[in-house]
Formats: structure tokens, C-alpha cells, sequence
């Protein structure tokens, strides 16, 4: 399905210029690659966070409760490279153990926001150990790519958190929605800084990405962006049954292409059995060349057979870890360890001595 823009009223012009079918992954504009929502709804696990059946390597089977990826026991991702340019994860539940070749290490989750610059190249896994065992697991979460120009491929690598408590939303319970800034700012929230060398650490680049929940009954108004129609704008509805973009009623599991210049209020009918929660990604494009084959994406062919070369000669420096799929244990708690530091959440020395009172 299509649309082209539509006017409202004399002199009003809609946002939306095109809906989309939505994508597996999800169509995405410059200067982002790749966005995927993670929604595996895992059972109890069996005592070692283990799943009750054993990964097949490439379980991405949609119509199933839950997905093992490429996990054989414990479900995730087993180490892989990447090379120029950035991954966003972004949790909603449920918690993810990360590990790299840089050695840096993080166990985050619920509302964690964890950014990393592969830049030059780096190897890590991301597994989602299944904690509850008496309790289902519930995972959600999008991993969003967005690209480096040619001039920071070849950065040094980059790994910052944010946690939870520090991610600003705001609510509104009489306009009925909830806004989450996980980068750039909207309504007076900003996203937490993003590492030196990314395309979001200029301001003037633009890049957000906002998750909004909108109730039944309720609305919320997408600002126009800063530098306007210079900014690539989508919108992703993809939770819910009924939503309105300016006048375009939105089917569900739609991608919305919208004129940044233009602010855009989304709404949805009391008659909305479940809220729609919508994925904004807007930034400024890079406008250069995208070559990509798999984990890595440069700007030429040439540039990927040697990341290629460079990584069955290197291996990006190594694997540091004992196994490829790394599970700390149990008890370990949300942690950060960066550039051989360990860190914890806001307020965590205080809750882990209520929890030993």
C-alpha cells in the first residue's frame, strides 16, 4: 500500500508521503542501514538460563514464539565482526550479555540503551540469557545500524551505555502517550550523548530515534525537525491495530516516510483495542556510496574484500573470552566494563544492599 501526500485543510500539507508494508528488517533511510525488533516471548529457563530446545544456528523463524538466532542453548548471538559503522540496542525486557574483542563486556537491559562504534573492526557477541525459572522471559528490543561516513570507517572502536535511569521520557496521561528519546531530543528530552566519532555526535546532523507509545484515545505531535527537510524522517508502526498520521489512517506494520519539515500528529481511535507504539529514525543523510556483505559496510567493493582480508588475518584483534557464546553468571547484575573499568547503574550499590538487609 501507498500514499502520496495529502492536503488537510487550505494551506496545510500532511507529513506522510509514503506507507509502506513494513519490512523484515525494516526499510530503513539514510543515514541508518538496518532496524530490527526483537520480540521472542521465551519460556522459564532451565536453572543455567538455557532455553528448553536447542538452536538449529539460524533460527529467525517469524511465526515462532521465540527464536534461538544463532544460539544453541542459550539464545543470541555468538561472536561476529563488524566494521564501519555503528549498532544502537535499544531494550525494552529482558536483558542481553555482551562481550567483545576490545574486551569490554556489559550485562543491560530494561530500558538500557547500549551504543557501539565498530568503526575499524571489531568481534562480539550479544546472547539473552533466560533468568526466571519459574517465569517466562520476555525479550523486546531493536538493534538499529546507523552507517559512519567514509571519513570514520575506519575509526577506532567506541562502546558507551545508558542506562535506564538515565534515559529522559516524558508522559502525558491526558494526551495519552509516552515518549521515549533514545537519541537526539523531542519535547524537551535528549537522548544521552553517542560515542566521539559518530554521525550523532554533530548536533547538526540530526539523528533521533524515538519510541512513542500512544493509547487508545490519545495523540502526540512529531516536532518538525531542525534543519527541516534536510532531515530523513520514517516512521515505524509496528505494535498496535489502529493509528492515524495526520489525516492517513496507518494500517498496522507500516513504514511511514514523512517530511521532516512538517510537524506530524499521530493518533489513535478509543475504539484501538491495544496502544500503537510507533519507532521514529530521522537524521541528516550521508549521501555517500553504501557497500555492503554482511557485518561490514563500506563505501566501495574493494573496501569490503579487504575487511574481509583484514579479518581472517586479524580476527580484529582476537577473542578474548573463553567461550564464543558468553553467559556471566546469575547473579552478576546490569554492568558496563569499559576500557578495563566495570560500572553499574545509577542507585545499584543501594538497591543490592536492600536486597541483602
Amino acid at each position: 500500500h501507498a500514499l502520496r501526500p495529502t492536503v488537510l485543510s487550505a494551506g496545510t500539507m500532511s507529513a506522510v508521503k509514503k506507507v509502506e508494508r513494513l519490512s523484515f528488517p525494516f526499510q530503513t533511510p539514510d543515514p541508518f542501514l538496518f532496524a530490527v525488533y526483537h520480540d521472542d516471548k521465551y519460556p522459564p529457563g532451565d536453572g543455567q538460563m538455557r532455553a528448553p530446545r536447542r538452536g538449529n544456528g539460524a533460527d529467525f523463524d517469524p511465526s515462532a514464539e521465540y527464536r534461538m538466532y544463532h544460539g544453541e542453548r542459550v539464545p543470541g548471538f555468538p561472536q561476529h565482526p563488524h566494521r564501519g559503522f555503528e549498532t544502537i540496542t535499544a531494550t525494552m525486557e529482558g536483558l542481553v550479555d555482551h562481550t567483545d574483542s576490545v574486551g569490554n563486556a556489559g550485562r543491560y537491559g530494561q530500558g538500557d540503551v547500549q551504543w557501539m562504534t565498530a568503526g575499524k573492526g571489531i568481534v562480539h557477541g550479544e546472547m539473552f540469557p533466560l533468568f526466571n525459572d519459574d517465569a517466562p522471559n520476555p525479550l523486546r528490543l531493536f538493534q538499529i545500524w546507523l552507517n559512519l561516513p567514509a571519513a570514520s570507517k575506519m575509526v577506532d572502536t567506541a562502546f558507551v551505555m545508558h542506562w535506564a535511569e538515565d534515559v529522559q521520557t516524558v508522559s502525558d496521561a491526558d494526551a495519552g502517550y509516552e515518549l521515549v528519546v533514545w537519541a537526539g531530543d523531542c519535547n524537551g528530552c535528549a537522548g544521552q550523548p553517542p560515542p566521539p566519532h559518530s554521525w550523532a555526535a554533530d548536533p547538526n546532523n540530526d539523528v533521533s530515534v524515538y519510541f512513542i507509545t500512544v493509547n487508545p484515545g490519545g495523540s502526540f505531535t512529531i516536532p518538525p525537525s531542525k534543519i527541516g527537510a534536510d532531515s530523513n524522517r520514517t516512521t515505524y508502526f509496528f505494535e498496535g491495530d489502529e493509528a492515524s498520521i495526520d489525516s492517513a489512517e496507518i494500517p498496522a506494520k507500516s513504514a511511514v516516510t514523512m517530511d521532516a519539515s512538517i510537524g506530524a500528529t499521530i493518533t489513535v481511535p478509543s475504539s484501538a483495542s491495544v496502544p500503537a507504539l510507533l519507532l521514529v529514525l530521522q537524521g541528516r543523510p550521508i549521501g555517500e556510496p553504501v557497500a555492503q556483505h554482511g557485518p561490514f559496510v563500506m563505501n566501495t567493493r574493494e573496501e569490503i574484500n579487504k575487511a574481509f582480508s583484514d579479518y581472517q588475518a586479524t580476527r580484529f584483534g582476537g577473542w578474548p573470552w573463553p567461550e564464543d557464546a558468553v553467559v556471566f553468571p546469575k547473579d552478576k547484575g546490569r554492568f558496563a566494563l569499559v576500557d578495563g573499568a566495570e560500572m553499574r547503574p545509577p542507585g545499584y550499590a543501594t538497591s543490592r544492599a536492600k536486597e541483602d538487609l
